[in-house]
């Protein structure tokens, strides 16, 4: 089965947690501080794999999640970090965070990596608080969460060369004619689901690979018929290579059908009416055929090529394949797969705010935000000195005012995730 398009969550690894322990040497208070730092948690990687050709292995496992960091351990040794989660993943794979609608990664190259979800920190060990104040501290932090998202994965076929095309007009025919793929072929529309690909050799030792994509119909860019699971594969192709029954089997008119198919591939995407593209008259084996083709040739406006051709007698399949592969060698590949940036590109994205507060039924505030969540998480509340210090920190970001702006008094209750504490003046 061809898999093109999931919705997947990841989870990357949390940090391990710092841990507080202490040396027992004469002379040195409580022994001194020994407690280490935890490990990173593992983050999640898609890494391309030019082996496979389908999102498959997505479909029966939609959750993946990484390994935690080793918790810090005494004598100040470091927890160890877990290893990255790596995840195959075909060339032409999308990855795009369902939330937001922004592309995490775009790849395109085999062995090409990206990091999806970022692991958390290791929580730092009670060796690391140690001031001249405070020489031996009773306290550690816990891990840092890992990113947990949840992403759409999408597949854009890679091909040299597309035919696009209404059902039924010998797509599939002509692909498994000259190629050794195996399409289903049958006489009625959408034979076709998914695209198929196969490898083209010409008589002159070159080749190109050549993807009969789903047929097209009036409103696809809409999502008519296959719609957009269609038109996504075009993108990626070098060469669109254009199918017409010119012995209008259906009783449809050629000219009309290139109009409407070509129609459908700009609203589209605009920047594909720059693709270059042929026009293969096929089916020139039935009757009529060489009439339809002279009108057609009449109406075309469009600088084209229109190569007459028969699927089933093979009749100038050979002169359309070299006309392909020369096209293809003017053609570099970056107009239809995405470099890779090694630069670096920095955005200014506005920082959100580090807490918000609102009201409960009850009437009670409630705290949230991603940055005081996370300072939640990592605080060990087991542990008065860490309690303490947390109260610190967020006295520190402005929640205390900020409460007392929103109305707090004496005794109020006050919400964090699943902690409650009092205000206290």
């Amino acid at each position: 089965m061809f898999v093109d398009q999931v919705s997947v969550y990841v989870k990357a690894g949390d940090g391990g947690n710092g841990l507080v322990a202490y040396r027992r040497e004469k002379y040195v208070p409580k022994g001194g501080p020994a407690g280490g730092d935890g490990g990173n948690g593992g983050d999640i990687v898609f890494k391309v794999d030019e082996g496979l050709n389908t999102l498959m292995d997505f479909r029966y496992n939609r959750h993946f999640k990484a390994k935690r960091g080793e918790n810090g351990m005494s004598k100040s040794m470091h927890g160890k970090n877990a290893d990255a989660y790596v995840i195959s993943v075909p060339p032409g794979t999308t990855v795009i965070n369902e939330e937001t609608e922004e592309v995490i990664a775009d790849l395109t190259i085999h062995g090409q990596e990206a990091v999806i979800a970022h692991g958390g920190r290791g929580g730092r060990g009670n060796i690391r608080f140690a001031t001249p104040r405070n020489p031996a501290p009773d306290f550690a932090e816990n891990g840092e969460p890992g990113e947990e998202k949840n992403i759409k994965v999408e597949l854009k076929v890679i091909a040299d060369v597309g035919l696009v095309g209404f059902p039924s007009v010998g797509k599939s025919t002509l692909l498994s004619v000259v190629s050794a793929a195996k399409p289903k072929i049958a006489d009625y529309h959408f034979t076709t689901l998914a695209p198929n690909l196969g490898v083209v050799e010409t008589g002159d030792q070159r080749s190109f690979v050549m993807a009969d994509l789903p047929g097209l119909i009036e409103g696809a860019n809409q999502g008519a018929g296959l719609g957009h699971q269609f038109l996504r594969h075009v993108e990626r192709t070098r060469l669109i290579v254009h199918v017409i029954d010119m012995a209008a089997t259906e009783e449809r008119d050629p000219y009309e059908d290139y109009m409407k198919i070509n129609q459908e591939i700009h609203a589209y995407d605009e920047s594909l009416a720059k693709r270059p593209q042929i026009i293969i008259a096929n089916k020139m084996d039935m009757p009529s055929a060489a009439e339809h083709l002279t009108v057609f040739k009449e109406r075309l406006i469009d600088d084209v090529q229109v190569f007459p051709v028969s699927s089933v007698t093979k009749e100038g399949l050979r002169e359309v394949l070299f006309a392909i592969a020369d096209m293809l060698e003017t053609i570099p590949k970056q107009t239809a797969v995405e470099t890779v940036n090694e630069e670096v590109v920095y955005k200014f994205e506005k920082q959100a705010a580090p807490f918000k507060i609102s009201r409960d039924s009850d009437g009670s505030f409630v705290l949230s935000g991603d940055k005081l969540e996370r300072l939640f998480k990592m605080t060990d509340f087991s542990r008065d000195e860490a309690v303490q210090r947390f109260a610190r920190q967020i006295r520190s970001m402005g929640v205390d005012d900020a409460l007392r702006q929103k109305g707090a008094k004496d005794g109020d209750t006050i919400r964090l995730m699943d902690f409650e504490f009092e205000f206290v003046e």
